[in-house]
């Protein structure tokens, strides 16, 4: 059976990210077409004779923070350096033994390790411009994948297979002041991978011309497969009396009784103008924050800082929590009278679809994919205009009538973005390299 193979390199990391949430999709959405499953980590413990104690280390997380003695340095320097010819990456098949986080293993058919590959490979770009190509150790009990779809502009790429790339966005360079990322490295990045790459993955048609545009890529060697929302069944699933009682018990919320923005808070997901218009609104419905700081998020809180050291009814307004359990992430979108997210810019915008298919109302902007995205079920305003921002948390706040169509309509518009849809896109994407699931 043909097999696809990911990059582990975000679903490794601790709380996730939206990448991670995109690879999980992608592994459901593969396998659902008839493909085996496989990811590539990339450890910082060493491999080991035992099979269960090679599994453990790939979900413990990142390398640990220690002071390196002489000789460990030189080693690191070495494995940089050499990077650049290549590493080796060996299967670890699942031994069943191993309780993963929240019980919920990657839907993967087997695992590929190689020590401190993406470590490595970052280190090897950042010194040398150069990527590092991984060849996959052949046994009787594994076979090397079929084909290597890397979930992020990663500098690696696999020998002897056809290499998918997905790209989300360009925002370090269509919105510079937003990242940290050093906008010339990263350049050089992309162009490697649009040379490289056999084929090119987005997740909207805003990111496809951009790539078409900025990378020069030629438009038959880039597919927008949009992204899915796929919720748990056991979450999406309960009653609307005990979300209730859920919120009432552990924040003080009722059903539909406030208005929701999550994400990790940075330049580009807006919350500093977002508290300026909901403040300016003289809404008393609360605002719940949930995220925690990414970068440049100095800006971002400032006006919330001051209002929570002032205090008074601003400060008791606004609820912020750096991070949230899944679960209960769910059952208070489920919630909200409403989802305020107006980015700047995204190159999908999942907070947007999740809402949506929870069948609660959304504000969103003009930044990016967003329209795509909420097409005619969001309000949509644009993203720098406070003012427009503040007509927008009022005309939620105050009618119901609104909120119900706008609920209506999300249902309709997450229904474009159904796992099928997004299986049938996968289909097409992988034909493009030659490879089916037969």
């Amino acid at each position: 059976m043909t097999s696809i193979c990911i990059d582990g390199f975000n679903l490794a990391l601790a709380k996730g990210t939206g990448i991670a949430t995109y690879g999980r999709n992608l592994l459901g959405g593969a396998r659902s077409l008839g493909f085996n499953t496989e990811i590539l980590y990339g450890p910082a413990a060493p491999r080991h004779s035992n099979a269960v104690v090679n599994e453990t280390a790939l979900i413990e997380g990142g390398r640990p923070k220690r002071r390196l003695s002489r000789r460990q340095k030189i080693g690191r320097f070495a494995e940089t350096y050499m990077s650049r010819y290549g590493r080796t990456a060996r299967a670890i098949l699942p031994s069943g033994e191993v309780i993963w986080p929240a019980d919920e293993r990657p839907a993967a058919d087997r695992f590929w390790a190689a020590r401190d590959l993406y470590f490595h490979a970052r280190r090897c770009f950042t010194a040398y411009g150069e990527d590092t190509p991984v060849s996959f150790e052949a046994t009787n009990a594994a076979r090397a994948p079929d084909v290597m779809h890397w979930t992020a502009t990663l500098p690696l790429h696999a020998r002897k297979m056809p290499n998918i790339y997905t790209i989300h966005d360009l925002i370090p360079l269509r919105l510079p002041h937003a990242t940290l990322d050093d906008k010339a490295s990263y350049r050089a990045l992309c162009e490697i991978i649009a040379r490289r790459a056999d084929h090119i993955a987005v997740v909207s048609e805003t990111t496809r011309q951009d790539v078409i545009r900025m990378l020069g890529v030629s438009e038959d060697r880039v597919t927008n497969t949009y992204q899915a929302v796929s919720l748990p069944e056991k979450l999406t699933s309960r009653s609307q009396a005990d979300v209730t009682l859920e919120l009432e018990g552990v924040f003080n919320l009722g059903w539909k009784g406030y208005f929701l923005h999550f994400g990790a808070i940075e330049p580009k997901k807006n919350l500093g103008r977002i508290v300026e218009a909901y403040l300016a609104s003289g809404s008393q419905t609360p605002l719940v924050i949930i995220g925690g700081p990414a970068w440049l998020d100095e800006g971002e809180t400032a006006l919330l800082n001051q209002v929570k050291r002032d205090g008074g009814p601003s400060a008791d307004r606004i609820r912020q929590y750096e991070y949230m359990p899944f679960s209960m992430l769910i059952s208070l979108i489920r919630g909200a009278k409403a989802t305020l997210f107006p980015s700047l810019y995204e190159g999908f915008g999942l907070p947007v679809l999740e809402s949506m298919a929870l069948s609660t109302a959304v504000l969103t902007s003009t930044g990016g994919s967003l329209p795509e995205v909420a097409g005619d079920a969001a309000v949509v305003v644009d993203p720098y205009d406070v003012q427009a921002l503040t007509r927008g948390i009022r005309a939620l706040d105050a009618d119901e009538g609104l909120r119900l169509d706008l609920q209506a309509r999300g249902l309709i518009q997450a229904g474009k973005f159904t796992p099928e849809a997004y299986q049938a896109r996968l289909k097409d994407l992988y034909g493009k390299v030659g490879v089916s699931a037969a």
